[in-house]
């Protein structure tokens, strides 16, 4: 049976550097029978579709609004494995990743080592990136490997392979970006992942993502907490709660001392501070034990989207063969 790989880049008005990243994608690699390449137009007000067909794009969706990166990189997901694709490789319309490390990316899960393999961009020493960046860069990369326990060094980066098997288990719930979500999901499904060095081309533009410093920094920090509250609820609520119940119980000391010596009638604002702190703590516990629920609930639907999924895209794979033998 024939082996495809699909080529996947999710695009918003990017008429102008898609021929520049469409110039240097390969057409053939060791290890498969079939490369196409398939774009997803995330709403775009220019002619970005045009030209992807113009220059000999196989597969082209368009969505018919602006989805987000997260949604578009979904949509495209689902349609590369319902076109049969056993990996899938993301890359970005503005040419940042270099394209001759597509074998390298796909070489760990042809190997059998890997499902998922990240490309590790030398972001140190990447000139256009802010020193703002580049901490933000580091540090959720390491929210990433707390949370997920993986060892992935670059979990920003957008360029990676996706094995079938892996992308039909990956479900990504921000509308910002991806890239974080989909490593600490695996980690946390005991999908096998792993990186690989990679370089960087020329600076075509600013990032799409990135309006200015100060919204990536906000936008940055959104993410890290939401991905805490997502994927370690009970941790994340019970530090709230330690944090509340410190103070509470330094009141109460308080008040007890001064009650020892005789002064406590004059204390009492300590002993309310403390029973409205300790509430607090009692909430977030509960918060926290709630949300826990919520997230094994959450697995069970990833779970019934993964059968699901995985009915659609035999459907759909049984019915091109089909049409093949006829």
């Amino acid at each position: 049976m024939s082996k495809k790989l699909i080529i996947q880049i999710p695009c918003l008005n990017e008429a102008e550097t898609l021929p520049v990243a469409l110039k240097d994608l390969p057409r053939e690699i060791d290890g498969f029978d079939v490369v196409e390449w398939l774009v997803i137009d995330d709403g775009s007000t220019d002619e970005t579709a045009t030209v992807a067909r113009e220059h000999g794009v196989d597969h082209v969706m368009q969505l018919e609004h602006n989805q987000g990166l997260a949604r578009a990189f979904m949509a495209g997901l689902e349609r590369a494995l319902k076109l049969g694709a056993d990996v899938v490789i993301n890359t970005d319309a503005d040419n940042q990743y270099s394209a001759k490390y597509i074998p390298d990316l796909v070489r760990p899960i042809l190997e059998k080592e890997a499902l998922i393999v990240v490309g590790t961009r030398p972001v140190a020493e990447i000139e256009h990136f802010s020193p703002a960046k580049k901490f933000l860069q580091k540090l959720g990369s390491w929210v990433v490997k707390i949370v997920s326990d993986t060892k992935v060094e670059d979990a920003p980066s957008g360029f990676r392979a996706i094995h079938r098997d892996a992308a039909i288990r990956l479900n990504v719930f921000n509308e910002y970006t991806y890239t974080l979500e989909t490593i600490i999901q695996a980690g946390r499904k005991g999908i096998p992942i792993t990186s690989v060095p990679v370089e960087v081309n020329p600076y075509l533009r600013p990032s799409r993502l990135i309006s200015s410093i100060p919204v990536y920094i906000r936008r940055s920090i959104l993410t890290m907490l939401r991905i805490f509250v997502i994927y370690k609820p009970l941790r994340f609520f019970m530090i709230l709660a330690v944090i509340f119940a410190i103070p509470a119980i330094f009141f109460i000391g308080r008040f007890l001392v001064f009650y020892a010596i005789g002064s406590g009638q004059g204390h009492i604002q300590s002993l309310v501070i403390a029973v409205g702190l300790l509430a607090i703590s009692f909430i977030l516990a509960i918060g926290g034990v709630l949300a826990e629920l919520v997230a094994t609930n959450r697995l069970l639907l990833e779970d019934i989207r993964m059968r699901t999924l995985r009915a659609e895209i035999d459907k759909a794979t049984t019915a091109e063969t089909q049409e093949l033998v006829e």
